[in-house]
């Protein structure tokens, strides 16, 4: 198991954290439509994987974190020495035009700006507020070993439903959708309808009931909200699980809430070993 490199708004460490009992120690491809900061990717740690985003500049990130460790971590280093707000404003403002460089600024900022946001104006400008942490450069080695554990992942920018079209029997699919419903009630609903839409939920839901039909296993992350509990209502079982909300920057202020982890498959004990037994 290695740590995400990104910290990622509604990233998932929580969930492998508690609930990694929900997921099968065995399959044949991991796929993941909705990146993040990978965290079931990295807790699982298949040996074959497809990962894909909507988002360029995160893909650029892997790949490059893939392709090119020791050269990212130099760059990470020449950050580290010079952080400050000046720096980390003018890099805001900047638009590296070569891989490496935009991926080193991605990271760096993702490193130092508020809880880990990443969002963009219209105009597609980074324009989240420096954050109180200062430590850029990860530890010795470390990219290098998320390196290796990408070695073997297929990664793209792409929509969901051509990452998922390939999935076979025994491969699992891992999604974790924007939280949207049909009536939004907070403006981070808000926020989210405008990147996925109610429809793009039921286009999911479509997709996956395809993929599922194939024989591959199929985990859904999404809201415990009615409308999202009807949309799956006939489609595998679906756990209440609880955990913290993450929207406060204070952890004092944190509140329990739930979220839904839907399953197409049911586990059974064997050996002491998760095996997921398909629903009929």
């Amino acid at each position: 198991m290695i740590e995400p490199f990104l910290k990622w708004a509604g990233g998932k460490r929580w969930l492998v954290n508690n609930y990694d009992h929900l997921f099968p120690l065995y399959f044949n491809r991991y796929i993941e439509p909705f990146l993040g900061s990978g965290a079931v990717f990295f807790r699982l740690c298949p040996k074959e994987a497809v990962l894909a985003d909507t988002n360029a500049e995160l893909v650029n990130a892997y790949r490059q974190v893939q392709a090119a460790p020791d050269r990212i971590n130099h760059l990470l280093d020449r950050y580290q020495q010079s952080h400050c707000t000046k720096l980390s404003y003018g890099c805001r403002r900047s638009t590296p035009q070569e891989p490496l460089e935009r991926a080193s600024r991605f990271i760096y900022l993702n490193r130092t700006c508020w809880n880990g946001l990443y969002r963009v104006n219209r105009r597609g400008d980074f324009n989240v507020p420096i954050g109180t942490k200062t430590i850029v450069a990860y530890p010795d080695q470390y990219l290098q070993k998320v390196s290796s554990l990408l070695g073997n992942a297929k990664i793209i920018v792409s929509d969901f439903e051509q990452a998922i079209a390939d999935a076979r029997e025994g491969d699992l699919v891992y999604v974790d959708p924007p939280y949207t419903v049909t009536h939004n009630t907070n403006n981070f609903l808000k926020y989210n309808a405008q990147l996925f839409s109610w429809d793009d939920q039921i286009r999911l839901y479509r997709v996956l009931k395809k993929a599922a039909s194939r024989g591959a296993l199929i985990t859904v992350s999404n809201a415990n909200h009615e409308c999202i509990r009807n949309l799956y209502a006939r489609f595998g079982i679906q756990h209440c699980i609880e955990r913290s909300s993450n929207l406060s920057a204070s952890a004092a202020h944190r509140k329990k809430t739930t979220e839904l982890l839907i399953t197409s498959f049911e586990t059974k004990l064997k050996d002491n070993n998760m095996i997921p037994k398909k629903l009929a």
